[in-house]
């Protein structure tokens, strides 16, 4: 009861601090918003879950507003720390259940997580219970529990490709770990549950030119070409595997590295096989070209049963400290975002799309093309009462965006149109072109980044960058 107190107890002061955020939805969340518009198997750049969870609530919330589509974010987060809790309970006692569950939902990457909607959230629920399912598999076996596995992995990876990370750790704790082994019809099972679930965004990207995929290997650049774009980039490397002590939090990510030295028995060795590898391998990504901090977050749920059930108390206390400190206060710093630098980039694009909507409306205009996804994205949002049109510049060659994609500007439109560019050059093509305004904000997320918008035939805006 303890556990679920503390639970329901932080899921509402994160609900309760949204409800008032200052912030404007991010050119992710404005985009993953403008998917559950159009609900599809697969998306340009993610799977489609995400969009699907944002539609059902703002259907059943009457209202698209950023409270809303966000709305899931700390609900999903608590559910979360429910099951692992639940996880650590059966396999040590309800000190590890309440330890695991609360310790996971003051981790700086849930803390952070709790106020945008990202794919990682939606996620993480799903990957929980397939690990908690997995686990009662391999204990006790069972055609349900291999289902239920199977399916949920699967659920998850509708929501982000990084659910494939868990097929690889159980591959590798069969290999070097006997009681994580199962039987081959099991086994068969498990991956039989899990295809079942994600054929329909595999059939999705069939038809549709393997788009998210090739949007992941973009993300991944050096994989297209080796010899050409990989490269040994230590500052990338040292970056990331830095910011992994502000992700899992710095007593717990020294005591992640620093268990298989100490204690690699069952259960703690099977978790930090569900752990190390996916650090190790986006920090191979890292080397060979980037990573984002955020790219290996799926491994701290796991990472919360590998470490918290047997760090002292000395040790649990600094890091309960710190972690739940940072977790309180982050939702705070939301009331304030304008006046938060780390959070420019979610305030001011409401205001740029206004400012852009206004000037089109201004002269006599029902269109505007952009060729800039931040630009677009909240255009789309912002915007999507307004009775405008929005545009993608047409893409050379494939298109880098799902603005690109799904949006670029027809061939054929004969109207002027309102062009948002980013150099202050006119576009030098057939037809009568005006320079109309200068947008140059003094904050937010476009601060110090100038928009020059053009008056011109739609006809010369297909050309123009």
């Amino acid at each position: 009861m303890l556990t679920l107190a503390v639970v329901l107890g932080l899921t509402v002061y994160r609900l309760g601090f949204l409800w008032f955020s200052r912030m404007d939805l991010f050119v992710d969340e404005a985009q993953y918003w403008l998917w559950g518009q159009e609900l599809a198997f697969g998306y340009y750049s993610k799977p489609p879950l995400i969009g699907w969870t944002i539609r059902a609530v703002t259907e059943l919330a009457g209202s698209d507003a950023p409270f809303w589509v966000r709305f899931p974010v700390p609900i999903l987060h608590g559910v979360t720390a429910l099951i692992l809790g639940r996880v650590a309970k059966g396999l040590w006692d309800a000190r590890a259940g309440f330890l695991v569950a609360v310790g996971y939902l003051t981790l700086p990457v849930v803390a952070v997580g709790s106020v945008q909607m990202s794919t990682d959230t939606v996620l993480f629920p799903f990957m929980a219970l397939a690990l908690a399912g997995y686990l009662r598999l391999l204990q006790t076996g069972g055609k349900a529990y291999a289902v239920l596995a199977g399916f949920a992995l699967g659920i998850g990876f509708l929501a982000k490709y990084a659910a494939f990370y868990f097929l690889i750790c159980a591959g590798l704790a069969a290999l070097f770990i006997p009681q994580a082994r199962l039987g081959w019809r099991s086994a068969g099972l498990v991956l039989l549950a899990f295809f079942v679930a994600i054929s329909p965004n595999v059939v999705w990207n069939l038809l549709n030119g393997l788009t998210t995929v090739e949007h992941t290997m973009d993300n991944a650049d050096w994989v297209r070409d080796p010899g050409a774009r990989a490269g040994l980039n230590y500052d990338n490397l040292l970056t990331f595997f830095a910011s992994q002590f502000a992700v899992f939090g710095p007593v717990l990510m020294a005591a992640l590295l620093w268990q298989p030295l100490r204690d690699r028995r069952w259960p703690f060795g099977f978790f930090q096989l569900f752990t190390l590898p996916i650090i190790a391998l986006v920090c191979v990504q890292a080397l060979l070209s980037n990573a984002y901090a955020n790219w290996a977050a799926s491994a701290y749920l796991a990472g919360t049963l590998a470490v918290l059930p047997w760090l002292s108390r000395r040790w649990l206390i600094g890091s309960f400290v710190i972690n739940a400190g940072f977790c309180l206060i982050i939702p705070i710093t939301t009331l304030f975002a304008d006046d938060v630098k780390f959070l420019e980039r979610y305030t001011g694009l409401d205001e740029m799309s206004d400012a852009l909507i206004d000037t089109a409306r201004a002269e006599g205009l029902n269109t505007i093309v952009a060729s800039e996804r931040n630009i677009l994205s909240d255009l789309y949002y912002t915007g999507r009462d307004s009775g405008l049109t929005f545009y993608s510049t047409p893409p050379e060659g494939r298109a880098m965006n799902h603005y690109a994609q799904s949006y670029p500007l027809p061939g054929d439109l004969n109207k002027e149109v309102l062009l948002v560019s980013r150099s202050n050059e006119q576009p030098d093509c057939d037809g009568p072109v005006a320079a109309v305004a200068t947008l140059a904000p003094d904050t937010g997320a476009f601060r110090k980044r100038s928009v020059y918008l053009y008056r011109l035939p739609a006809s010369c805006a297909v050309v123009a960058r």
